[in-house]
């Protein structure tokens, strides 16, 4: 499926998703909880039900009525199933997976997914779960998946590299319910924030845990255990991105319902890196606008935020002089390389760009609309179509199905704004 892209003018209000991070958190904790849980405002997607997916399989009972989603946990009782789970493209999912299915007594679980998840490392999560008691292998010997998982994880202590956030997420989610105490040293660790979003679900089910402040080291308490859950989920500021970065565009002006600035995602800081460039921001409760201005180069750190870096790409283009996407490696790992995908596609488009082992260089360029392939990568789709709908020209980006995975109403969202966007199969 193709999305065909044409120049417009975007102007009115998106009432954003759900957060796929909450989302795939309160499916993995109400799972191991006890009790029934109601979560409302979930993400509904294919990531998402990835994730509800595996957990059905592991033995909770979910039923999801669009965003609305029930769970009966198993009171950390999870149980090994016959075949292996696919978890599609779902790398949260299969990463948080490995650490509850860590959790089981008898039995092995097997975890996979598409091709993408089969080149996405977590030889280091492997380890550590190992370390802790488990016996995790990667089955082909690559550190990917698939990965046999053989609980129970004791407790003990482990050190962990974490070049993703899920990796230590992971563990977070998992060693309180151990048998025994657990120690856990982060002498590296990206995307921060996301954490953050892990320890502020782990505080509200009252789980203990002392940790450093710069999440260097944690001591988690074994023997815990989950309470229901109960609670809306979060809108998504990944999601957000896109339209955020569209009202900073020509002459648009684009409004988001339903963020919550005290919330803990990280991709929040992409209204400062709008600010940063110059645009118009106007923030009231729940809502944010941003109007198209003159937009100047500057230089952004955005190890915390991997998943803004496709769309801000696109803005360098726009922007005065010279644009710097520094500090994320990591986003080399991501569904694809994201980082030589950017640079390969927004140079077909017309883009000065240059790439960088950590980022990107981008210099004002005067695209032109093209034939752009999405490499299966949601973020990368959506950000080139949002280009498509300010440069001359037709833009077809190629591929475009791999939206569904986080956002399926992308499309009718960017045409409820006045977007000249269309499926074409």
């Amino acid at each position: 499926m193709d999305l065909i892209c044409r120049k417009s003018r975007l102007q009115g209000t998106v009432a954003i998703p759900g957060s796929k991070s909450h989302t795939i958190r309160a499916v993995a904790i109400a799972s191991l909880a006890s009790g029934d849980s109601t979560i409302e405002g979930a993400l509904d997607s294919s990531d998402t039900h990835s994730a509800a997916e595996a957990y059905s399989t592991l033995g909770a009972t979910i039923q999801s009525q669009g965003t609305t989603w029930r769970i009966s946990g198993t009171d950390g009782n999870l149980t090994a199933p016959p075949d292996p789970i696919d978890v599609g493209n779902s790398g949260t999912t299969i990463r948080i997976a490995m650490g509850s299915c860590a959790l089981i007594s008898e039995g092995n679980v097997i975890l996979t997914g598409d091709e993408q998840i089969q080149r996405r490392p977590a030889k280091p999560l492997a380890q550590s779960l190992n370390d802790l008691g488990a016996k995790v292998e990667d089955m082909n010997g690559t550190g990917c998946p698939p990965f046999r998982v053989q609980g129970r994880i004791r407790g003990g202590e482990t050190s962990i590299e974490a070049i993703t956030s899920q990796y230590l997420s992971s563990l977070l989610m998992c060693t309180p319910l151990a048998d025994n105490d657990t120690l856990i040293r982060v002498p590296l660790l990206n995307e921060a924030p996301y954490v953050g979003i892990t320890l502020d679900w782990l505080d509200r089910q009252g789980i203990k845990l002392d940790y450093a402040s710069d999440y260097s080291e944690f001591r988690i308490p074994g023997g815990q255990s989950y309470a229901p859950v109960n609670r809306r989920i979060p809108a998504d500021f990944s999601s957000a991105t896109f339209f955020l970065a569209a009202g900073a565009c020509l002459d648009n002006a684009v409004t988001c319902e339903g963020l919550d600035f005290s919330d803990t995602q990280g991709d929040k800081a992409v209204v400062e890196y709008l600010k940063a460039m110059g645009a118009r921001v106007t923030m009231n409760d729940q809502t944010i606008s941003v109007q198209a201005d003159a937009l100047r180069g500057c230089e952004l750190d955005m190890n915390a935020t991997p998943d803004a870096l496709p769309m801000m790409a696109v803005l360098g283009c726009l922007a005065q002089g010279e644009t710097r996407l520094v500090n994320v490696p990591q986003a080399r790992m991501k569904e694809t390389d994201r980082i030589a995908v950017m640079h390969q596609e927004l140079t077909k488009m017309g883009a000065d760009i240059e790439e960088l082992p950590d980022g990107l260089i981008i210099r004002q360029s005067n695209l032109k609309g093209t034939e752009v392939q999405g490499h299966g990568d949601h973020r990368v789709i959506m950000s080139l179509a949002v280009a498509g709908t300010f440069i001359e020209g037709t833009t077809t980006v190629k591929g475009a199905d791999a939206m569904s995975i986080t956002y399926p109403d992308f499309a009718a969202h960017i045409q409820s704004i006045g977007g000249n966007v269309k499926m074409n199969t």
